[in-house]
């Protein structure tokens, strides 16, 4: 019974060490187009709100202050 289980086991591993290197993969690319484009962030904050804070609040926890305020700043003046 060990035995059969343990293809079973392996393909399982690889499946989630797989989806694993895909999720942090895909955060990195987001967090990269974020962290470069302003109008990109301001998307973001459209469609997902709670991704941007997450990383308004990675980025001060960084070190980096007034991200947050510049963004507002500039899309307060292109209502205008």
């Amino acid at each position: 019974m060990t035995r059969t289980m343990e293809p079973l086991a392996r393909k399982i591993f690889k499946g989630v060490l797989a989806a694993e290197l895909v999720g942090v993969f895909g955060a990195y690319v987001l967090f990269k187009k974020m962290n470069s484009s302003q109008d990109f962030r301001q998307t973001m904050s459209k469609t997902f709100p709670f991704i941007l804070e997450v990383y308004y609040k990675s980025m001060e926890q960084s070190g980096m202050y007034g991200v947050r305020e510049k963004d507002q700043e500039k899309w307060l003046d292109s209502k205008n």
